[in-house]
């Protein structure tokens, strides 16, 4: 294990072969306990509070933000300038590209692909004190790049979400959508306006 001029608070403990770079922080309390797996890397720039779980082989980029109450499964990538924003589910062999936000109570099931500059919500009216309810992303579904999925909003297993779609209801098993508010593909085509 390398580390590097970091910062710890609270307790953390670091999995073996695990390289830690410069100017990140590991923790945020003195209850509650940082986990990170194994063969990890965590770039320069990464805050991780306290009360996460990461599994082995976890790669962050840069400047990447994970907060409390998360858990992340193995063999995990979350690119540079991503926010996870606690209270999240994240599971095996997950790839989060550069500048993805991950809301608050968000579950992303094995396998899932979610690309650059993704957005998902979590507040269906934006009111202080609301009852929270983030999106579910079952396996193998991949998101397309600048994508917004909307609170509660279930992706179904193997799903494909176009680029660029806002997603506000959910997407069957199996299910291409595309587009503003993201329709079956079919359904969209017919309706294009050439």
């Amino acid at each position: 294990m390398k580390i590097k001029n970091i910062s710890m608070y609270g307790n953390v403990d670091i999995g073996e072969g695990t390289i830690i770079q410069c100017n990140v922080v590991l923790g945020n309390k003195d209850d509650g306990l940082l986990v990170i797996g194994n063969n990890s890397l965590i770039r320069s720039g990464t805050v991780i509070y306290s009360s996460v779980t990461i599994g082995r082989n976890f790669k962050s980029g840069h400047n990447v933000l994970i907060r409390e109450n998360t858990k992340i499964g193995e063999n995990v990538l979350i690119g540079t300038n991503s926010v996870i924003d606690g209270h999240c589910n994240i599971g095996n062999s997950v790839s989060i590209q550069t500048g993805v936000y991950i809301t608050a109570y968000a579950t992303i099931e094995d396998d899932v692909f979610i690309g650059p500059c993704t957005v998902m919500a979590n507040d269906k009216y934006m009111e202080l004190g609301a009852k929270l309810n983030g999106p579910t992303i079952k396996r193998g579904a991949k998101v397309g790049a600048n994508s917004t999925i909307l609170p509660g909003v279930t992706i179904g297993e193997g799903a494909i979400i176009g680029a660029g779609s806002v997603v506000t209801k959910d997407v069957h098993a199996g299910e291409t959508v595309i587009g503003n508010p993201a329709k079956n593909m079919q359904t969209a085509e017919k309706d294009r306006i050439y």
